[in-house]
């Protein structure tokens, strides 16, 4: 038998009217006029853990701030605490479902936490959801803040938190490229500028060169992270601290501290910190500088793995799927490719945030929600891109070490070498006769009687090629003009 009855709900009331609210629901009346207003990115804010954590963080180092400055009684205080607490160990998260797209400079965003919060108290003593002369969402979960310091901050602190995991996987491509760089440490290859060959350098080398940028990076992320610890607590509306009590602002940042573990400092000037959302600007910057550095090094992939017969062929990368439906057997590298395109869009990203914060308005920026989805969009996308890379990539590289070092054998490359002892003027005679002969560069050197054999493979050696060895002396180079000409005429002949 099929029942007619109409799902159950509670009515809630805000100074627009009355709603019905499914009565299971945790938020209420303000979340369901953001979902009517704002079904734009079909994207709710739950999709960003970190940012839901960051935002139960803040209204828990509320709660116990203004118990502790006497704005609230204790019995209120202590299940706003014990509420948020639920949301920063991971339950209730479904319940944060306002777009990441929403108007309002994230109104919309801090009344569902408030909502949401304020409901699993009432829960947690007992009370039925929505009994808000109770427990009240804006008179007490709320109480001496505002969304215009609430927000920016819970950003801030969810940045924080996300940054963590990104850098953790950012240290272990970069130990993946290490590895890598050990194991093709004595691997000679043809080193190339402008792509035309250049000098000889080691496999090991360039993938080290990988590693070397990905800790830089690391580095720049730290530092500019920094940036954002810099937060407004007890601003309230544009940064006068109107309906805050003088110490709520030191006692809430005493309190977020604690929780977050982030190293937050309270801004000297909380109108200009309200206003200003620069750090977000240099921080999605640095995030750009990883990414498009990170795609450099994908190119570089995809171009030493070309091939595998008609392209440089000097890598194998994984193959991790059939590469088109058309021709059989063909691998592309589809990993280096993905990440690529994150970088592509993290590019974007970092434009998007940039107009956002040049659009801000005298005391607010109304424009914190793009920019808080763009920039843990870019976060995201960026850890799960390097997971990618370095699980399903990097660590299955192999070398194709015949190829190489018949590269390197028949390399002009490798007279470069020889320029401390023979002269540039021998060496670019040698560098033409080889390109038109096809014949190996020592073996010209010696029929020339340039040097000896065992000079020649000296300085050809894989650790003097590569610069692993530094070279001690030089044999006199040939000055005199009709010596080269001797050279140049002998190797007319050979022609």
């Amino acid at each position: 038998m099929t029942s007619d009855a109409a799902p159950r709900t509670r009515t809630e009331t805000d100074s627009l009217g009355s709603l019905e609210i499914p009565v299971d629901a945790y938020w209420g009346i303000h979340t369901a006029r953001a979902l009517e207003n704002f079904g734009i990115s079909r994207r709710p804010i739950s999709v960003y853990r970190d940012l839901v954590v960051a935002l139960a963080m803040v209204k828990q180092a509320s709660a116990r701030a203004n118990k502790e400055i006497g704005a609230l009684p204790a019995e209120k205080a202590d299940l706003i605490d014990r509420a948020a607490q639920e949301v920063i160990e991971g339950r209730f998260h479904d319940q944060f479902i306002v777009g990441v797209i929403q108007g309002g400079a994230g109104t919309s965003t801090n009344m569902n936490a408030n909502e949401v919060i304020t409901n699993i108290a009432l829960e947690l003593a007992g009370r039925e959801k929505g009994d808000y002369a109770f427990l009240s969402p804006i008179d007490h979960t709320n109480r001496s803040q505002s969304t215009n310091d609430v927000y920016p901050t819970a950003i801030k602190v969810g940045l924080g938190l996300d940054l963590q995991s990104l850098l953790d996987e950012l240290d272990l491509l970069r130990r993946s490229f290490l590895a890598k760089a050990q194991e093709f440490h004595g691997v000679l290859k043809v080193g190339r500028t402008q792509l035309q060959d250049a000098v000889p350098m080691t496999l090991g080398q360039e993938f080290h060169g990988f590693a070397t940028t990905l800790g830089e990076d690391h580095r720049r992320l730290t530092e500019n992270a920094y940036l954002l610890y810099e937060v407004n607590m007890g601003a309230t509306a544009i940064g006068t601290g109107i309906t805050t009590h003088p110490a709520y602002g030191p006692a809430v940042l005493r309190h977020l501290r604690d929780i977050s573990g982030l190293d937050l400092d309270l801004a000297t000037d909380l109108v200009e910190s309200t206003s200003d959302t620069g750090a977000f600007m240099s921080f999605s910057s640095s995030l750009k500088r990883n990414a498009i550095k990170l795609s450099k090094i994908c190119n570089d992939l995809r171009l030493l793995s070309s091939g595998p017969q008609a392209g440089l062929g000097e890598i194998n990368l994984p193959a991790r799927q059939a590469g088109s439906s058309i021709m059989p057997g063909k691998v592309n590298p589809v990993i280096p490719e993905a990440v690529n395109q994150v970088a592509f869009a993290v590019a974007g990203a970092d434009l998007t945030v940039t107009m956002a914060v040049e659009g801000g308005q005298l005391q607010l920026n109304a424009f914190e929600p793009i920019i808080a989805h763009s920039i843990f969009q870019s976060i995201t996308w960026m850890r799960r891109a390097m997971h990618t890379l370095r699980v399903n990539c990097v660590d299955g590289i192999t070398a194709n070490r015949e190829r190489l070092g018949a590269m390197v054998g028949s390399s002009v490359g490798v007279v470069t070498a020889l320029t401390p002892f023979i002269g540039y003027a021998a060496s670019a005679a040698l560098a033409k006769t080889a390109l038109l002969t096809g014949r190996n560069i020592a073996d010209l050197v010696v029929e020339a009687d340039l040097m000896s054999r065992d000079e020649v493979e000296k300085q050809l050696s894989p650790a003097r090629l590569s610069g692993l060895e530094t070279v001690t002396a030089a044999i006199p180079v040939l000055q005199a003009a009709e010596d080269v000409v001797a050279v140049e005429d002998l190797l007319r002949d050979d022609v």
